[in-house]
């Protein structure tokens, strides 16, 4: 799809990933609409591409309807909506709090949901539009140390996958990013770094020129390294060699 003077969404765009993929759709010549939680982050961004700044806690399934009712009113329709906006949390899952449980699963789950469900109509209404959900290699490997994260992860995943089956015929696309290991903050914010030697991480960079390009094309599936894809294969293939490798060398991430 052509992404001049589309209108897009971006959802966690106050840094990372989501600042990233916001800038390279502006240089695409893309209207934005930028959504995240650190408001001084997202009033630059937005002076800096002159997009629109929508400040909300995805926690905050009210914030969540608040903003997708801006959106609505704001503009005739969606042309791109990139979920990305997302949060995570490191150790056993035995010593994780119920609260952050649930946040975990309102801000990368539920809030995908139901700010795809308030745009969605307005999306089908276009001549082509496209939506891209910012999964993780977590929801399709798993990690020890972060079952919840992978899970919702997961889910997002089967969500994505449905929605693009049901979109058969229409003029809506539906794809999905996989990134591995990411240079951002998330790991500080989830209280634990990643220190491991392997897989080095990629820049935020290189993922926002995958969701570009996943909506320029109408990827359905991209994984970002490449590579990240022959474990998930072995793991199909022969699933039983493929837990064995991930309990000896996985670890937590």
């Amino acid at each position: 799809m052509d992404i001049r003077g589309a209108v897009a969404v971006v959802t966690g765009a106050s840094s990372g990933i989501g600042a990233a993929t916001a800038t390279r759709l502006h240089a695409a010549g893309a209207r934005l609409v930028l959504h995240g939680r650190d408001g001084g982050r997202l009033a630059e961004l937005a002076e800096r591409t002159g997009g629109v700044a929508l400040t909300a806690d995805f926690a905050d399934p009210a914030a969540v309807r608040a903003a997708a009712a801006e959106i609505n009113d704001r503009f005739a329709g969606v042309d791109i909506l990139v979920n990305n906006a997302g949060i995570g949390w490191a150790g056993p899952f035995h010593e994780m709090a119920a609260e952050d449980v649930r946040r975990l699963v309102e801000v990368n789950l539920t809030a995908q949901l139901e700010l795809t469900r308030a745009l969605l109509p307005g999306m089908r209404a276009r001549p082509s539009a496209s939506v891209i959900f910012v999964t993780s290699i977590a929801g399709r490997a798993a990690v020890a140390g972060e079952a919840v994260y992978s899970a919702v992860k997961a889910g997002v995943d089967a969500f994505a996958e449905s929605l693009r089956f049901e979109s058969a015929g229409t003029g809506l696309r539906v794809g999905v990013v996989v990134p591995g290991v990411v240079d951002t903050e998330f790991f500080a914010r989830r209280g634990r770094p990643y220190e491991r030697g392997t897989p080095r991480p990629i820049s935020a960079g290189r993922v926002a020129e995958a969701i570009v390009h996943a909506i320029e094309r109408d990827r359905a599936d991209v994984y970002i390294p490449r590579w990240l894809r022959l474990p998930i294969l072995v793991r199909g293939v022969v699933p039983g060699v493929y837990r064995a490798l991930a309990v000896r060398f996985g670890g937590s991430g």
